[in-house]
Order: structure tokens, then sequence, then C-alpha cells
């Protein structure tokens, strides 16, 4: 039976919580979560790949999950420094190649990282996390992408819905075939977590920050041709957030990539957790 253990590290001045499981000489994948999630997604496919072989890292990013960061050092939640603090955390637990595992944030953080080492990075696993301008949903990033327009404090107060419970619910069972099956402790965990005092804020930051990643697109576009990553995209279909095209334009960049709809919303792993492992480790073995 495998086990998935918990930890935590000091890295970047942050205590940073991780779950981890698979032998510790295995290849290694690095899971980075999205909003507004923690590792606790990862929680199935984690033991599935282990059993594989596979060393499976997750780690909270900061604001998120069980990762603490105290007031005293000052952090600044942008994406920039998502990306410093994770090459911190794997510099910590002196990870020198892996596979990345891309979800949401996870994307543009992961990314971030791999502009910074491009030559750590074994393979890029992209389960909805976007890196095109057309895998934006527009209904859904409509008045997020107005906040990024002109800064205002009342188009920052209209994204305070999205921080409810409805809205954290929603992200989970919207579009897939099997909402019923999907477990309740997800959304209520995230939302518990992200209703923490001053939290809410730290969420509006990151959202507001979201727009210096589209900056970076053609960075990331340059990066995928020039290194020659193999991408899998592994994508909910029914995804109404990060959506089917943004899946679809990986193919222009990527020399090596494929391409998988799965029948899900945006957290695709609630019901495609095996489907999932299969599908990675079938890639992984055939490219990485």
């Amino acid at each position: 039976m495998v086990v998935t253990s918990i930890s935590s590290v000091k890295a970047d001045g942050i205590n940073i919580f991780y779950r981890h499981a698979g032998p510790k000489d295995g290849p290694v994948i690095l899971f980075l979560h999205g909003f507004p999630s923690s590792s606790f997604m990862f929680r199935n496919l984690m033991p599935l790949l282990a059993r594989l072989g596979y060393r499976v890292v997750a780690p909270d990013l900061p604001g998120f999950g069980f990762t603490e960061v105290s007031n005293e050092r000052e952090y600044q939640y942008t994406f920039a420094n998502f990306a410093t603090t994770m090459e911190a955390f794997i510099d910590a637990l002196d990870i020198k190649r892996f596979a990345i595992y891309i979800f949401d944030y996870g994307a543009p953080t992961g990314l971030r990282l791999a502009l910074n080492r491009p030559n750590d990075v074994s393979a890029i696993v992209t389960q909805n996390g976007n890196a095109y301008e057309e895998g934006f949903g527009q209904e859904f990033w409509a008045p997020i992408k107005k906040y990024w327009e002109s800064g205002s404090v009342e188009d920052r107060d209209a994204l305070r819905p999205f921080l409810t419970l409805d809205v954290t619910k929603g992200q989970y069972v919207n579009g897939s075939p099997h909402p019923y099956l999907i477990q309740p402790e997800t959304y209520y965990l995230d939302q518990a977590l992200m209703d923490r005092p001053g939290n809410k804020e730290i969420q509006l930051d990151v959202l507001y920050d979201y727009r210096t990643n589209v900056d970076l697109y053609s960075k990331f576009h340059e990066y995928f041709r020039s290194s020659g990553v193999p991408i899998l995209a592994a994508w909910g279909k029914n995804d109404i957030i990060f959506v089917p095209p943004g899946a679809e334009a990986f193919r222009r960049d990527a020399k090596h990539f494929e391409l998988h709809f799965l029948d899900s919303g945006h957290f695709a792993l609630e019901t495609n957790e095996v489907e999932m492992a299969n599908l990675i480790n079938g890639f992984l073995k055939r490219r990485a």
C-alpha cells in the first residue's frame, strides 16, 4: 500500500507544506495546484503514480493550503514570487530534474520556473493550465480583465463574489457529468482556508497579478519551441474557465505534443484520476 505523507520545509523564508509519495530515487513529478485549491487536489492521483515508481511532490503555494507565511516576511503575493518560492522549494528538497504537472495558477508558476531552469524540466503535463490568449473563457474572465484594465477599487470589489462558497463549489461541479461523485470536503476545505482573516485580500491581489502572466506568454511559447520539452495536455473539455482552444494552442509551439480531452469540468482529478495516471505514465514512458 502506498502512503502519501505530509511534511513541511523552510524555503524562501516560508514554511512550505507539501505532500509526497513514492521512491526517493524515482523520476520526480512536481505538482502545482491552482485557485482556490491546494495540494489536497492531488490526493487521489499521487498514490497511483507513486505505485508506478514515480516520486511525486505537491507543495501548497503561499496563500493557499497549509503553507505558512509570517507577517514579518512581508511576502508579496505575485506569480513572480510564487516561482521564486517554488525554485527555493525544489532546492531545499534537492530536486535536480523533474516533470511538472501544471493546473490553473500552477501553470504560470510552473512555466516561470521552467524559464529559469529550462534544462531541469523533463516534461510538462498541463491539465487546464493555460498559456494562450484563446484559453480564457470569455464569461468567466470578463470581470477579471476589467479589473486588470482599471485597477479600481470598484472593479476589485466586483470580484468578491468569486470568493464565495457557491463559486468555489461551482468550479468543482460545473461541467462534470458526475457531480454527485465529487466529495464535498474539496470545496468546503478550499472555502474554509480562503475564509481565514486576510486571505481574501491575498486572493484579490493574485487575481490582479495574473495579468502579468499574459505578458510572458510569448516567452513561454519561445521556451516550448527552443527547449523541445514534451507537453501532454489532458484537459477537462467542459471547463468554462480555461476552455479547450487553450489546450489545442499548445500544438503550435510544442515539438512533442499529445492532447487528450477528459469528460470533466475544471477539477478533472475529482472523477478522472485513474485515466489521468494512465495518460501521464504512458506519456512519460514515451517522451521523458
